[in-house]
C-alpha cells in the first residue's frame, strides 16, 4: 500500500468540509405570543400531587392506568373539553398483555385549519416501581393546565384562548414502556397526516436543567425552527439555554438511531416533534420520584415555556414543520446532508488504499483464492451465528415485547437470560469446531499469504462500508476508525504480538461507541451489551444492520486470525486432514442424495420417451 497515495486521497475531503462550513446557520425563533402566559403553577403542582398520590401504580393494564385515564378526563370536563378514548391490546415487555388508553381533547380552529395540526402531550403511566411524580404526573399536569386556557369557557366572565390551529391534547399510554401510545397515535389517529408539530411535556419539575430532546427513531431531526423557538422560550422563562446531547451525542443518535422519549416515533413518519424535560438522556428513575421532591419553581418555569412555545406555534406554525437532519452546536446548525458528504469522503482514502494494496498483490503475484475463501468459511460461520441466536428468540428464549426501546428500569433490561445466553454460546460453539477445521494453520504461513488474507478482508470491509452508506451514512461514524487503524496492519505484520493486537484493538473502539454509549450517556454501565441484544430481540434494531454487522464481524475476524498469528489459507485438497464425524456424515448424506438423483433420471427419461 502507497502511504503517499493514501495521505493524498484526504485532499478529497476538502471539498465537503468548505461545503459543511458553508451550510452552518443559526435559524430564527418565532416571535413571542401576543397574549402573555397564563399557567397557573400552583394549580399544576395539586394536580401532579393528585395524580401521583391517588394513582401511584399507572402501569399499563393495572386498575390504577385505567382510573388515571378516567381522571385526565374529568379534570377538563368542567371547562367544557370533550375528550375521546383510543383503547387497544398491546403486548408489554416480557410478553404480558394489557390493554391501553390514549385520551384526546380536540381544539377546534375557528375557521377550521386541518393543515396545520398542533399535538401538546404527555404520557400519563408509569413502571409501576414509584408514583412517578416527576416522571410523568407534571407533564400530564401541566398538559391539563394548558389545555383549560383553549378551553370553552365554563362562564361568561372568562374568555378562552382563541386557535389559530387545530391543537390535539395527547395524554398517552405506555410512555414509559418506549413511547407506546405515542407510536400507536402516530400510526393510527385520523390526525396523523395532518400533524405539523408535536411538544411532548415528561418530567418537568426534575433536578436537572432544562433540555430538549432531539433524537428519533430513524436519523431525523426535527425542524429547526422548532428547537430555536423552543429553546427561546425556555431561556425567556428559565434564564438559561436549555441543554441537548453535544455535537458528537447528536451524531451517535443519527448513526444509531435511539431515544427513550415520546417524540421518537414522530419523528420517524417525517413529523417534526420535540420533548421539553428536565430530565437526561434517560428519564428520571423511578425509585425516589414521589412529590416531595418535586421543583415547583422549576414546574412553573417550564410550564409557562411550554405554553408559550404553543403560542409561538400558533401563530407562525408554517415555518416549523418540515423536518430534516442537521447537529446543533449551540445555537447554530449544521446540515446533516452536509456531514453525511464529510463521512463519504473520509471513508474515500480508505477505498483508494485498499483497492491500491489488490493491486499491488496482483503486480507481484499474491494468491488471493485461497483467502476469499477462507473469508468465505467465516462469513458462513457468522451467519451460522444469526441463525442460532435468531432460532433461539423465535423460541422465547429472550423473552418477547414490542418493538420499541425496553426502560431501562425495568426488569427485562437489567436481567440477563444467562442460560439462553449460554446455550446460543454452545450451540454456536460447537459451529466453530466444524468451521475451524479448515481455518486453522497446518504448515508455516507466508508473509504473501497473510498478505492475501488481510487484502480479502480490507476489500470486504470496504464492500461493507460501502452498504453502510446505502442504508445510514451517518452510521460511518462506527465504522471509519476501525477502517482507517486496520489499514495500518499489513504494515506492522512483522512487528511484535503486542503491537498487532494492540492496533487491532484499536479499531475496534469504532464500533464499540455504541455501547459506551449505552452505558455512559444512557447509564446502562456494564448492562449495555444485552441491552443493545434486547434491542434486536425485540426488533427495535432491523434485520439489514445486524446483516451488515455479522458481515463486517467475519472481515475483521481474519484480520484478527491475522494479527494473532493464527490464520492460514483456506487448504487444498493435498492440505486437507482427515474429515471429522459430522462432515462425514453429512458427505454420506449428499452422496447418496445425488445417486438417489441419478438412478432416477433414466426411469424419467424412459417415461418421457
Amino acid at each position: 500500500m502507497s502511504s503517499q497515495l493514501y495521505r493524498s486521497a484526504f485532499l478529497i475531503c476538502a471539498l465537503p468540509l468548505l461545503l459543511a462550513a458553508f451550510t452552518i446557520s443559526r435559524p430564527g425563533a418565532l416571535q413571542q405570543p401576543l397574549l402573555p402566559p397564563a399557567f397557573d403553577a400552583r394549580a399544576t403542582l395539586q394536580l401532579a400531587q393528585e395524580l401521583s398520590s391517588n394513582y401511584p401504580d399507572r402501569a399499563p393494564g393495572t386498575p390504577g392506568a385505567l382510573q388515571a385515564a378516567r381522571w385526565f378526563s374529568q379534570q377538563l370536563a368542567p371547562f367544557g373539553l370533550p375528550t375521546s378514548t383510543d383503547a387497544w391490546t398491546q403486548k408489554l415487555p416480557g410478553g404480558r398483555t394489557a390493554l391501553l388508553e390514549n385520551v384526546v381533547a380536540v381544539v377546534q380552529a375557528a375557521p377550521a385549519n386541518p393543515n396545520g395540526v398542533i399535538v401538546v402531550m404527555a404520557h400519563r403511566d408509569d413502571t409501576g416501581a414509584g408514583p412517578g411524580a416527576d416522571d410523568d404526573a407534571t407533564g400530564t399536569a401541566a398538559l391539563i393546565e394548558i389545555a383549560r386556557a383553549y378551553a370553552r369557557p365554563a362562564s361568561n366572565t372568562q374568555g378562552a384562548v382563541q386557535s389559530a390551529h387545530t391543537i390535539l391534547f395527547l395524554s398517552t399510554d405506555g410512555g414509559a414502556f418506549g413511547g407506546l401510545g405515542a407510536l400507536r397515535f402516530a400510526t393510527h389517529s385520523a390526525y396523523r397526516g395532518q400533524i405539523a408539530a408535536v411538544i411532548d411535556l415528561d418530567a418537568l419539575a426534575g433536578p436537572g436543567p432544562p433540555r430538549l430532546e432531539l433524537a428519533g427513531d430513524r436519523p431525523r431531526s426535527p425542524a429547526p425552527t422548532l428547537v430555536a423557538t423552543a429553546a427561546a422560550r425556555i431561556l425567556e422563562q428559565t434564564g438559561r439555554q436549555p441543554t441537548h446531547a453535544g455535537f458528537f451525542g447528536q451524531l451517535i443518535d443519527l448513526g444509531f438511531p435511539y431515544s427513550l422519549y415520546e417524540q421518537g416515533p414522530f419523528l420517524a413518519r417525517g413529523i417534526s416533534a420535540i420533548t421539553l424535560t428536565t430530565g437526561g438522556n434517560r428519564p428520571p428513575a423511578a425509585f425516589g420520584d414521589t412529590a416531595g421532591r418535586l421543583d415547583t419553581a422549576k414546574l412553573a418555569q417550564m410550564g409557562r415555556a411550554a405554553q408559550e412555545l404553543l403560542g409561538s406555534l400558533n401563530q407562525g406554525l408554517e415555518t416549523a414543520q418540515a423536518t430534516t437532519s442537521a447537529v446543533w452546536v449551540g445555537n447554530r446548525l449544521i446540515r446533516g446532508w452536509a456531514i453525511e458528504l464529510v463521512l463519504i469522503a473520509l471513508l474515500l482514502p480508505f477505498l483508494v488504499a485498499a483497492v491500491d494494496l489488490f493491486a499491488l498483490g496482483r503486480r507481484y503475484g499474491v494468491r488471493l483464492g485461497p483467502a476469499l475463501r477462507a473469508l468465505r468459511s467465516r462469513l458462513a460461520f457468522w451467519a451460522y451465528a444469526g441463525l442460532v441466536f435468531t432460532c433461539f428468540r423465535l423460541l422465547g428464549a429472550y423473552g418477547s415485547g414490542p418493538a420499541r426501546p425496553p426502560n431501562p428500569d425495568t426488569k427485562s433490561a437489567g436481567d440477563w437470560p444467562t442460560l439462553a445466553l449460554l446455550g446460543t454460546l454452545v450451540v454456536i460453539g460447537l459451529g466453530w469446531i466444524v468451521a475451524r477445521h479448515r481455518l486453522v494453520p497446518r504448515r508455516r504461513v507466508t508473509a504473501e499469504e497473510r498478505i492475501a488474507g488481510q487484502t480479502v478482508a480490507l476489500l470486504a470491509l470496504a464492500i461493507v462500508a460501502l452498504l453502510v452508506v446505502g442504508t445510514n451514512p451517518f452510521a460511518l461514524l462506527f465504522v471509519l476508525p476501525a477502517l482507517h487503524v486496520w489499514l495500518w496492519l499489513p504494515q506492522v505484520q512483522r512487528s511484535r504480538l503486542p503491537i498487532r493486537l494492540g492496533l487491532f484493538a484499536l479499531g475496534l473502539l469504532g464500533p464499540a461507541i455504541v455501547l459506551l454509549s449505552l452505558a455512559w450517556r444512557f447509564g446502562l454501565g456494564f448492562d449495555a451489551p444485552w441491552y443493545l441484544l434486547e434491542l434486536v430481540v425485540v426488533g427495535y434494531v432491523k434485520t439489514t444492520p445486524v446483516l451488515i454487522v455479522l458481515a463486517g464481524a467475519a472481515a475483521a475476524s481474519q484480520l484478527a486470525a491475522v494479527a494473532a498469528g493464527r490464520y492460514a489459507p483456506y487448504p487444498d485438497v493435498r492440505e486437507r486432514g482427515r474429515r471429522g464425524p459430522i462432515r462425514e456424515a453429512v458427505r454420506i448424506v449428499v452422496l447418496g442424495v445425488r445417486a438417489r438423483r441419478r438412478a432416477g433420471e433414466p426411469r424419467l427419461r424412459a417415461t418421457g420417451s
